[in-house]
């Protein structure tokens, strides 16, 4: 594996968290989905997700920490900071919904996106490789879902 997607998958395995991305890839298949992701660079304070906006792409954070909060009729309310390991965008991504709040870079941060383009493709070429992605972001949501002060944080 090339050397950047081995700093992503390392951190998604370090990821102990309750709503831990852990697809079951091998080294191989890790690096077939590297061929799928762009990697993005972060600064501190950059907009990821705006909320309201229509994109399905999902990111995974390789480094770094991202600040999920809603704007509202009140002001802003953080939802949730996300650690390397973790993935964001996943809402949108399964519902085609508008994005449910804005992410952050709370500093400099490194995240992989895999655009619904890419996914497709994916899909077409690498359908096993897909399915298990696409069951390791239902597993995330899901289990954000369980969490209720985590529920509304599924992007």
């Amino acid at each position: 594996m090339s050397s950047s997607i081995q700093d992503l998958c390392r951190a998604i395995a370090q990821n102990t968290s309750y709503d831990a991305f852990a697809p079951a890839l091998n080294a191989h298949q890790w690096e077939t989905l590297g061929g799928y992701l762009q990697v993005f660079d972060l600064a501190a304070g950059q907009v990821l997700i705006d909320q309201g906006t229509i994109d399905r792409t999902v990111f995974f954070i390789e480094s770094g920490a991202l600040s999920v909060h809603l704007i509202g009729d009140k002001g802003q309310m953080q939802l949730a900071i996300l650690n390397p390991g973790s993935v964001v965008g996943e809402g949108s991504f399964f519902s085609r919904a508008p994005r449910s709040a804005n992410v952050v870079a709370t500093g400099a941060a490194r995240v992989w996106r895999l655009t619904a383009i890419r996914f497709a493709e994916l899909s077409k070429r690498q359908p096993d490789l897909a399915l298990e992605i696409t069951l390791g972001l239902g597993a995330v949501i899901a289990r954000r879902m369980v969490n209720k002060p985590k529920r509304v944080a599924v992007t």
